[in-house]
């Protein structure tokens, strides 16, 4: 990596770090507008708790990738910046010119695992409604018992229903 083509990323890095670190904390916070929860439904106080959640979780990651430009201005500094971290090799230029604060090459990058992050229910329901199989000890639903919950709850009138479905319909 040429001198140039350095400082033409420090460049890049104290400008993201700049932005970065102006949008933190700047979002305008989201707060309920009710004086009290008791009148309210369940759901309202949900939807304010995920919009909570949601704005720390955004907070969380701008923290994040401040630290790492810094940690890449440091690496600048200290004449490491370029070498992966890992093995020792040059990281190639293009990856740098790409994400400018990575430490590591691509082989030595931490893999995006999103499979601990997956909702319980995940485990334990299919993806089909017709035959909502799971491997190990599942549920198998071979009659398709949801059409009759469905014919017996629905609220479809005859008009809802196809000319073949009407004769079962009249017989419920």
């Amino acid at each position: 990596m040429t001198d140039q083509q350095l400082k033409q990323l420090k460049d890049q890095l104290i400008h993201n770090l700049e932005d970065v670190k102006g949008r933190i904390h700047e979002d305008s916070h989201l707060e309920t507008t009710e004086l009290s929860n008791y009148d309210n439904h369940p759901a309202d106080n949900a939807t304010d708790l995920t919009d909570q959640n949601t704005e720390m979780a955004i907070e969380n990651h701008k923290e994040d990738e401040v630290e790492k430009i810094e940690d890449a201005l440091q690496a600048i500094e200290d004449g490491t910046y370029g070498t992966c971290t890992v093995c020792g090799e040059d990281i190639p230029y293009e990856r740098l010119e790409a994400l400018p604060s990575a430490l590591t090459c691509v082989e030595h990058a931490t893999p995006i695992d999103n499979s601990e992050s997956r909702p319980l229910e995940e485990e334990i329901l299919g993806s089909s409604t017709d035959q909502p199989i799971k491997e190990a000890g599942g549920i198998r639903d071979y009659e398709n018992s949801f059409k009759d919950v469905e014919n017996f709850g629905s609220s479809d009138s005859p008009q809802d229903v196809g000319k073949n479905e009407q004769k079962d319909f009249y017989k419920n």
